[in-house]
């Protein structure tokens, strides 16, 4: 019997773990929410590493890693990589490709939290959508700066920011909304390349909002990558029925 184990965290994963019969697993890290309607194994929780990883990978007899999380994931993606190499197994993954700016867009790249912060210096309330890394720093928000931080969670507003829970997809007249009121002057985002959180981005376009964009991390090497659901769902049947 062919085992599967995908590791999750983004949209397409959960469309591809609702195809997965009972004999595989679908692994989530536990950040989000835990779907409870699937009639694959699932798996919340890290592994210790790669070693940690490649130990499950040989007690459960997994024949194939399936690497769907986050682009920004890097680390998962590289214990993914490295522990499938060290089990002998291959290693596939989905790549979701990420945004790209059009001729009305202002979109300014940056490596890291660190170069993020001097971009920032001349405006007066951003607007994050980067999850929760921005709460580690609201003890640093400058004087003249109000923060609006989106992420999975909410929590209790602060003199200078306000955190707000919420999940995606986010409608484009929504997101029209809560632009208006936070009255933003720039929009902080990773490029997840996701439709479900897309709509900002058009937002900010229309208003003429520049829009710092976190840097993609580089990620491993693998067997195969897959750009699309569809493809790699059309690999992993091939695979399944291939004795």
């Amino acid at each position: 019997m062919k085992r599967i184990l995908l590791l999750g965290g983004v949209t397409e994963a959960l469309a591809l773990a609702r195809r997965l019969g009972p004999e595989h697993v679908y692994s989530l890290a536990g950040l989000g929410k835990v779907p409870d309607d699937l009639a694959c194994q699932v798996r919340v929780g890290g592994y210790g590493g790669a070693q940690g990883l490649a130990r499950f990978i040989a007690e459960e007899g997994i024949g194939l890693l399936v690497d769907a999380t986050h682009p920004y994931a890097a680390q998962m993606s590289r214990n993914g990589a490295a522990a499938a190499e060290m089990a002998g197994i291959a290693c596939w993954a989905l790549r979701r490709p990420g945004w790209q700016a059009g001729p009305e867009d202002d979109w300014r790249n940056v490596a890291d939290w660190a170069e993020l912060i001097v971009a920032l210096k001349d405006f007066c309330r951003p607007f994050f959508t980067l999850g929760r890394e921005p709460l580690e720093h609201l003890h640093e928000i400058p004087p003249q700066q109000h923060w609006a931080v989106r992420c999975l969670q909410g929590q209790p507003a602060g003199a200078r920011y306000e955190v707000i829970g919420a999940r995606g997809p986010f409608s484009l007249d929504g997101e029209r909304e809560l632009f208006s009121r936070l009255q933003s002057d720039v929009l902080i985002s990773k490029n997840s390349g996701s439709q479900s959180t897309e709509p900002k981005l058009q937002v900010a376009r229309e208003l003429g909002l520049p829009v710092l964009i976190l840097k993609r991390p580089e990620l491993p090497a693998v067997a195969r990558e897959f750009d699309s659901v569809e493809g790699l769902w059309q690999a992993l049947a091939t695979y399944l029925e291939t004795p």
